[in-house]
Parts: structure tokens; C-alpha cells; sequence
């Protein structure tokens, strides 16, 4: 059984930036994606980005290109996001997940495993 565990939300200013991880354990990836998704209130989720874990890959939301990366560290089967000059829309629980499988990198049932979710909130 995959687990994985999120740590980094937390609250800060528009502009400001924080780093969100989210380790990995009960498998080693050596294929297939991790990434990040987001839900606002009254929203659906939404995809932020993901990365392929062997090629490195990555794919984004267009509203973060430039202000989020996405990046991995194959030794710790940890996935890191970046996140700087951060908007109040921005401000979502953000969730960690990942897949064996390569589909539709942008829908969540191309994914199989989740975490349990960290809320990042951006102020004005």
C-alpha cells in the first residue's frame, strides 16, 4: 500500500513563497508520476503539476508556470513544489498523488494514490 505524506502549507502574503513536499513510502517509484492537485472552496480540484518520475518530465497549470516548479528526489522517493510569487487564488488545499500509470496527466482518475491533503493560504 502507497502512502503518501505532505508537509510545507502553511499561510503567507501575496508574493511570498513556501516549498511543499511530499514523501513517498510503501513502494519505490522508478516509473510512473507524482504531482500535485488543488481544491479551493466551493471548487473542484484541479491539476497543479506532476512530474514523470524517470524522465523528469514536468507538466504545469498554466496559471503557475514561472511561479511554481516541480522537482524530485529519487533517493528519498520525495516530491517537492516550489512555490513562489503566490496569489490569493492560489489559496486551496493542496494534494499530493501518484501513479503507475501514464494518462491523462491533468484528470484525477488518471491517479491512484493520494495524501491527505496540506492548505496553503495566501493573504492580500
Amino acid at each position: 500500500q502507497v502512502q503518501l505524506v505532505e508537509s510545507g502549507g502553511g499561510s503567507v502574503q501575496a508574493g511570498g513563497s513556501l516549498r511543499l513536499s511530499c514523501a513517498a513510502s510503501g513502494r519505490t517509484f522508478s516509473s510512473g508520476r507524482l504531482g500535485w492537485f488543488r481544491q479551493a472552496p466551493g471548487k473542484e480540484r484541479e491539476f497543479v503539476a506532476v512530474i514523470n518520475w524517470s524522465s523528469g518530465v514536468r507538466y504545469y497549470l498554466d496559471s503557475v508556470k514561472g511561479r511554481f516548479t516541480i522537482a524530485r528526489d529519487n533517493a528519498k522517493n520525495t516530491v517537492y513544489l516550489q512555490m513562489s510569487s503566490l496569489k490569493p487564488e492560489d489559496t486551496a488545499v493542496y494534494y499530493c498523488t501518484a501513479t503507475s500509470r501514464f494518462g491523462d496527466y491533468a484528470s484525477e482518475l488518471s491517479y491512484d494514490y493520494w495524501g491527505q491533503g496540506t492548505q496553503v493560504t495566501v493573504s492580500s
